[in-house]
């Protein structure tokens, strides 16, 4: 909880993360690409405020300790929702398993909500492990990541025959919100794999799941916000927006918040700090003493207040995964996009 000006805001971290990508975790023969993706990832957590950053040992693979003191204890956070990121082509156990935040999950009941994936190229074996993972976990969400290697693929997209399979199976098991990774691309995967246009193929195929477009589709911002207006059930997560933007590029990060708030709203944006790259105290904190700059090149952009940083900090993704919030925290009217998630709801 995070209280400023007699406002209470509820928070919820929709998009974090508890990796391994310590050299011991090092698939031998792809050393390079494993030190080069974590390398990748320290890099942008400069674009944050100096005193928030890691020394590399340390980012490589946090500890249980710290993630739950800078996530919670110092970090404002109510409820986080881990998301993962196996990339197994380069890391033993995984970069960032389901299994990994499932320890988490179950030592601290009520801190987290647990999120899986699946990988259509692993056929039929991957359809049982996702299977196994939601009935164990008790899953409604998961997280893909269209741009991941395997084997001799460097990506794939919702619109695959084998994703289309996944994502009727993740509907018939109950899943309601798909997170994909669409945003800048980390060395060494291709920029071209996050491409947004298959999420407006498979948002209008699949108005039974939510699919939060995570990173917002940068640098593909005007692509994003042009398809998520005429698809209800597609929701912008704005790690990186914030994380990346707010602190480093202050105005760039004031024109993405205008189109996002002119085009898609403040009931269908998510916050997400993108854990451990950054930590949420200060883009909390930050983002709720943000206002509009001032001049002409942003007077047509709609202003963000009170009630819409409460839904964007939290109240949203409250709505789309069933958290229970305290009525201290609400607000008026309807957070969290209310026709859509009885549209999953009904499905």
């Amino acid at each position: 909880m995070y209280e400023k000006d007699g406002e209470k805001y509820f928070i919820v971290d929709s998009h974090m993360h508890y990796w391994d990508a310590s050299p011991e975790n090092w698939v031998p023969g792809a050393e390079q690409y494993a030190k080069g993706w974590i390398e990748c990832f320290h890099a942008y957590q400069g674009l944050g405020p100096a005193e928030a950053m890691q020394p590399i040992e340390e980012f490589q693979k946090v500890s249980e300790e710290q993630l739950m003191r800078e996530e919670f204890e110092e970090g404002h956070v109510d409820v986080a929702i881990f998301q993962s990121t196996y990339l197994r082509e380069w890391y033993k156990n995984g970069f960032n398993t389901t299994e990994q935040n499932g320890y988490l999950a179950e030592k601290y009941p009520g801190k987290f909500i647990l999120n899986t994936r699946f990988d259509p190229r692993d056929g039929d074996a991957g359809m049982r492990e996702f299977e196994a993972n939601v009935e164990k976990y008790g899953s409604i969400g998961a997280k893909l990541y269209t741009a991941e290697w395997n084997g001799d693929s460097r990506g794939f997209k919702l619109t695959d025959p084998e994703a289309y399979r996944f994502l009727e199976r993740a509907q018939e098991l109950g899943i309601k919100n798909i997170h994909v990774h669409k945003g800048p691309t980390i060395w060494p995967l291709d920029k071209d794999a996050f491409d947004v246009s298959d999420v407006d193929h498979a948002a209008t195929d699949f108005q039974g799941l939510n699919f939060i477009v995570e990173h917002v589709g940068l640098p593909r911002i005007e692509d994003f916000c042009f398809m998520a207006t005429q698809e209800p059930n597609v929701y912008a997560g704005l790690s990186v927006v914030i994380g990346g933007l707010m602190h480093a590029r202050p105005r760039f990060f004031a024109k993405v918040m205008g189109e996002l708030l002119f085009w898609v709203g403040e009931d269908k944006m998510t916050f997400g700090s993108d854990y451990n790259i950054w930590t949420p105290k200060w883009q909390v904190e930050g983002f709720v003493d943000w206002t509009m700059p001032e001049g002409e090149e942003f007077a047509d952009y709609p202003r963000l207040g009170v009630e819409g940083k409460k839904k964007i900090l939290g109240l949203n993704a409250a709505k789309l995964y069933g958290i229970d919030v305290p009525a201290e925290y609400q607000v008026s009217g309807t957070p969290g996009a209310q026709d859509d998630a009885e549209l999953v709801a009904q499905a």
